[in-house]
């Protein structure tokens, strides 16, 4: 079964169709999913690792190194260091966060779900993330994982896209639609 969708034309695409087909190989594809996990929450929490990721001016040598020392630090798999290593000297560091998702669509692809991005004024605590996923469950007929990301501007509610269907449910389109009324 394919279930690449066209995931493989880019370059970030090709990377993680790579990273899914030898975790599954190694029947490992949820402890190397759990290691992306913390590899994207590094990315959004710490700006060092940030710059080590973005910046050109940090050859292979370095990188490699660092990357070898955030991995012990973090306490990745082998799999997981072994790729991020490979970033690291092929210079392919900057495309990491389009590489995670790459994988995490393949590894929705291949588990039978859909993948729902959702946006919340403060973080999701797991029952809140549950039952969502529950609804969602309900409404689409499939299973859904959820990425989530905070934005304070939306001021409270949720928008939930999946695919190219979105349901803003935020308070902050409320206002505006409700100031949009108002104007006549």
């Amino acid at each position: 079964m394919d279930i690449s969708g066209g995931i493989q034309a880019s370059l970030s695409g090709r990377y993680g169709m790579a990273l899914f087909e030898l975790a599954r190989d190694e029947k490992a594809i949820d402890a190397v999913s759990a290691d992306l996990d913390q590899v994207k929450a590094a990315l959004a929490e710490s700006a060092d690792f940030r710059a080590l990721t973005q910046s050109p001016l940090i050859d292979r040598v370095a990188a490699g190194k660092a990357i070898a020392a955030v991995a012990e630090a973090m306490k990745l798999g082998k799999i997981t260091t072994h790729f991020l290593g490979v970033l690291a000297h092929n210079r392919r560091l900057a495309e990491l966060s389009a590489m995670i998702r790459a994988f995490k669509a393949l590894v929705a692809a291949h588990r039978g779900e859909t993948t729902a991005e959702v946006t919340s004024a403060h973080p999701l605590d797991a029952e809140q993330v549950g039952a969502l996923k529950d609804k969602l469950r309900t409404r689409f007929g499939r299973d859904v994982a959820i990425e989530a990301k905070v934005d304070p501007a939306i001021l409270g509610g949720l928008i939930v896209k999946m695919g190219s269907q979105q349901i803003d449910g935020s308070i902050r389109t409320k206002l505006n639609t409700l100031a949009n009324a108002m104007k006549g």
